[in-house]
């Protein structure tokens, strides 16, 4: 029964993908962008599904049953730091696309500042292909590891279970079939995560049961972190830290591109009370399932914390509940992994116009991106939670920086832009390199350096010349 209720949700997003392309037309601009007229509904349902994506089911699952109540600070930054972001950047992102007429997020910040920076363009398209086929081979595996648990299938099955999907409905309709169908993987992405709450309250008894077993894990697994950092000043660094995880969402090109197809800029707020909303019931949801995993699976040496979340399915529900909840899990990875290849396609289509014109071309740049991030998620021997850190992290700290400072109105030269996407990248890496990431997540320090690079080029650049510069 697990089997037919999983299949039942592949087969569910693959129609609603095809049904929504029927709404296509040939023009590039749809097949990228959807039209330009996406409602704020299907904008906010959209940008929620790809942001909370299988790194939440798998990743971030595992790491709230190793650390217990201290990973809330990871939840924190991410919800803060994207509130934070959103009243100042992104209405400026449609605005702008607006402006420009820009097709990929590349484009809009090559002609962001006024002229056409050509070298910024590459670039960015270049960081974006590598870093999001890299975003979405972590998805493939998220994806393929539920399914090895539960059906015992090689983890490679799931992988490639999942890319035929997402070619599917993403090779017929493009963006549009994109958001359409992480709209409806966001609506079963909160019943499964719902579904497992319940059950795992009922099962113990009752919200005050529940809350004593929890207590009784550990002394210190309902600690907010004092104990687990050693002092208040610590656990405080580290949640302030993780809300440049939250502003770096600015850096991400499979999720601003959501906000470029808003049907207008004056929609951005409905769309902020949608997209928020749904954020911040589906992180509490999710934090409080990772902490219930403890009650029903023992904390064993040999055990992957990744896969709890299905091993609790599996110890909770019956059979065809358990194909629902692995849906949900499958629903989180597609709905971020298609909107990663269809960014990267962008890049090859657009950006480095590789692949020839027309709907023809950009439907084989899709199937190129889609079998590369596969064959990477086979190769992959980083856990779901670090591929996924590391590609946000990058993109966040290059990209993330350039999309402030043009959203806030300042013009840098193209010369100062690449110098802060060089540092910004530079300084993350070399900080995870170091350790240091455990006690400061490196989107602080990556985010903080490019930002500094362009405060120290304003004394020695003009108005004039950071316009004309291209």
């Amino acid at each position: 029964m697990d089997i037919i209720s999983f299949v039942l949700c592949l087969a569910l997003f693959a129609v609603i993908g095809i049904w929504s392309s029927r709404r296509s037309s040939p023009e590039k601009q749809d097949y990228l962008l959807a039209g330009g007229n996406v409602s704020p509904l299907l904008t906010a349902l959209s940008a929620a599904a790809t942001k909370y994506s299988g790194y939440i089911f798998i990743g971030l699952m595992g790491y709230v049953y190793t650390h217990g109540l201290s990973a809330i600070w990871i939840a924190f930054g991410f919800f803060f730091g994207d509130l934070l972001a959103f009243f100042f950047v992104h209405k400026k992102v449609s605005e702008a696309t607006a402006r420009t007429g820009a097709l990929s997020f590349a484009e809009l910040l090559s002609l962001w500042p006024g002229g056409n920076y050509r070298i910024l363009r590459v670039v960015i398209a270049l960081i974006t292909l590598v870093f999001l086929l890299t975003y979405a081979a972590a998805q493939f595996n998220a994806g393929s590891k539920a399914l090895h648990v539960l059906f015992g299938w090689e983890y490679y099955i799931g992988s490639v279970v999942g890319a035929g999907v997402i070619l599917t409905y993403c090779f017929t309709g493009g963006l549009r079939a994109s958001i359409w169908t992480d709209a409806g993987q966001s609506i079963l992405m909160m019943f499964a995560m719902a579904l497992l709450l319940v059950s795992a309250i009922i099962a113990n008894g009752g919200l005050v049961p529940f809350h004593e077993a929890l207590n009784n894990v550990s002394p210190s697994f309902l600690d907010l972190g004092s104990e687990r950092f050693g002092s208040f000043e610590a656990m405080a660094l580290f949640g302030f830290g993780w809300l440049f995880n939250g502003i770096g969402v600015v850096g991400q090109p499979h999720i601003m591109v959501r906000f470029m197809a808003l049907d207008n800029p004056d929609h951005i707020r409905k769309t902020g009370v949608i997209y928020f909303t749904w954020s911040g019931v589906f992180l509490l949801i999710s934090i409080t399932v990772g902490l219930a995993a403890r009650l029903y699976i023992p904390d064993t040496s040999s055990l992957d914390a990744e896969l709890v979340l299905p091993m609790l399915a599996d110890v909770l529900l019956p059979g065809f509940a358990v194909g629902i909840i692995i849906g949900g899990v499958f629903a989180a990875a597609m709905s971020t992994a298609d909107s990663q290849v269809l960014s990267c396609s962008a890049v090859l289509s657009e950006d480095f116009k590789i692949v020839g014109r027309g709907i023809g071309a950009r439907r084989i740049a899709t199937a190129i991106v889609v079998i590369l991030s596969l064959v990477l998620g086979l190769v992959a021997s980083a856990n779901v939670f670090t591929l996924v850190i590391f590609a946000w992290s990058a993109l966040a700290c290059s990209i993330g920086p350039v999309v402030i400072v043009l959203a806030l109105g300042c013009r840098p030269s193209q010369t100062t832009l690449l110098i802060m996407m060089a540092v910004g990248m530079g300084v993350a890496l070399l900080w995870r390199e170091m350790g240091l990431n455990t006690t400061v997540y490196e989107g602080f320090p990556g985010i903080i350096a490019a930002l500094g690079v362009y405060m120290l080029t304003l004394p020695f650049s003009s108005s004039s010349k950071e316009q004309s510069e291209a």
